[in-house]
């Protein structure tokens, strides 16, 4: 039997910290939970909270809110160099990589500290270090809010892209993620240690020949110095997109600024970071009230203390706007804005 609570704070659960109430709010811990609320004759559209990491909230939340709160890990088939394992959606995402590094299942260590639940994790497409979400996805299963029947979604059919799936676009609302699968390496790990700064963390520490924890390690010593914790200081994380932009308009801004960092994506496509366009604005490590953008790390926008969830978003779309007058680039919000 489902609990209905009302008016409910949701600052705790949301990275960001922001204080906006919900109507009502229901937490699910399995499966039947689930369906019995989407039943419940009162209510027809509902509001679906996850981990709270990769939102910001902007007003008072009218529908009701249904708390992903399942827990379980399992391995549901192994062979002699990978292993299948089923993670329920409530389960925190960085935790379940702490328990990959300590059963020696490789493919996830690059994942390391990103805030969040397992079950918002394939909507998406997470990633960072050259690793993303969909290079371990074997599938997820879901309930289609309207029917409540459950459907599952292989890597071909999550239609994965960057910082994007099928559940962001055709199925977007339309059912609430319950498990994934991943496919892991049991032996034999393919590390990739190549992006950004993991490799020169690794020889600062005299390693050179990393195992899986090694690298976790390093990702999360470079994520600790580079980003704040969200139980300190409210964050989302990386606030934007690295915009990916043609290479013709890259080798004009390249002409006018020189040491532009830069990843090619393609033969015809570059993509920039979206933080150094901010730093070079002038953003970084500034405040504008309560609301702010991180001193290490210009990607990430920051709420010092009471902050509401509005004043951010003027930030952003101020970051925005500049960013487009002086680079003539459009960086989007990775973050979903409510």
């Amino acid at each position: 039997m489902v609990s209905i609570q009302h008016n409910v704070s949701l600052k705790e659960f949301n990275t960001f910290g922001i204080d906006v109430k919900a109507s009502h709010f229901i937490s699910i811990e399995n499966k039947a939970q689930l369906i019995e609320a989407l039943q419940l004759p009162q209510f027809s559209k509902y509001f679906i909270l996850g981990g709270g990491s990769n939102m910001l909230l902007t007003r008072n939340l009218e529908l009701p809110v249904l708390h992903i709160n399942s827990k379980g890990k399992k391995v549901i088939e192994t062979t002699e160099t990978d292993v299948l394992v089923e993670i329920q959606a409530g389960e925190n995402w960085h935790e379940f990589v702490l328990w990959c590094i300590e059963n020696n299942y490789g493919g996830v260590e690059n994942l390391s500290l990103i805030p969040g639940n397992v079950g918002t994790s394939p909507i998406q497409n997470i990633g960072a270090y050259g690793v993303e979400l969909k290079d371990t996805f074997h599938s997820c299963t879901a309930i289609d809010i309207e029917t409540q029947e459950e459907k599952t979604f292989t890597l071909s059919d999550c239609k994965f892209g960057y910082r994007n799936s099928i559940f962001k676009n055709e199925a977007k609302g339309k059912y609430i993620i319950t498990a994934v699968v991943f496919k892991l390496t049991s032996k034999n790990h393919k590390l990739n240690t190549s992006y950004g700064a993991i490799q020169q963390e690794l020889e600062s520490n005299n390693i050179s020949n990393p195992t899986i924890k090694d690298v976790s390690d390093a990702v999360i010593a470079i994520r600790q110095r580079k980003l704040p914790d969200p139980k300190e200081i409210g964050n989302s994380g990386s606030f934007f997109k690295n915009p990916v932009i043609p290479k013709a308009e890259f080798d004009i801004l390249q002409q006018k600024h020189e040491n532009v960092p830069h990843y090619v994506v393609s033969d015809t496509e570059i993509k920039v970071p979206a933080g150094w366009l901010i730093e070079q604005c002038g953003f970084k490590g500034k405040r504008f009230g309560d609301a702010g953008v991180h001193k290490n790390q210009a990607l990430v926008l920051v709420n010092y203390d009471n902050a509401s969830g509005e004043q951010i978003l003027a930030l952003a779309k101020k970051i925005q706007a500049t960013v487009l007058e002086k680079f003539v680039i459009t960086i989007e919000a990775e973050v979903n804005v409510i």
